[in-house]
């Protein structure tokens, strides 16, 4: 996990990456759904008060806990979206690199969770690898899990 790589005078990674550092938290998600639970948590409450000494002063609370739920969507699709965009990018990255390798396109069987762990693939290892995901119906993890020489992604999104 990380949230920056630090790079030496050559501009590259000073650690490489693997299997177990490959994995990417950005602090915006997190801070973002810790203030929108926070948000909703005294909305509710507010909501559950108000309720509690009659209907009259519902509105506010009615429209806090509707902006919260609002703000939970919001960081969802963001999030969503752009994970959507990214493979789709992915997709055809590998999709090219396959052909460039083979002279055909990836097989259409391949899950789009199989595609995006076969770019970590060299590519001496992506043909063969890609043959064993369709054929053992390989996760992602198994597919990560068996590459010998990791090629790292240092420009993910």
């Amino acid at each position: 996990m990380y949230l920056h790589r630090p790079l030496n005078q050559n501009s590259t990674p000073l650690k490489g990456q693997n299997f177990k550092n490959h994995t990417r938290i950005v602090g915006f998600h997190i801070l973002g759904y810790l203030i929108a639970g926070a948000i909703l948590g005294m909305s509710v409450t507010k909501f559950v008060r108000s309720y509690e000494t009659g209907f009259g002063g519902m509105l506010v609370p009615t429209i806090l806990v509707l902006n919260a739920f609002v703000i939970i969507l919001l960081l969802w699709y963001s999030r969503w979206f752009a994970l959507r965009a990214h493979d789709k990018a992915i997709r055809a990255e590998e999709n090219l690199r396959h052909f460039a390798l083979t002279g055909k396109l990836l097989d259409s069987k391949l899950r789009m969770g199989q595609i995006v762990a076969l770019r970590f693939a060299p590519d001496d290892e992506f043909i063969g690898l890609a043959q064993r995901a369709l054929s053992e119906d390989l996760s992602a993890k198994q597919i990560k899990q068996a590459i010998k020489n990791w090629k790292p992604d240092y420009k993910r999104v």
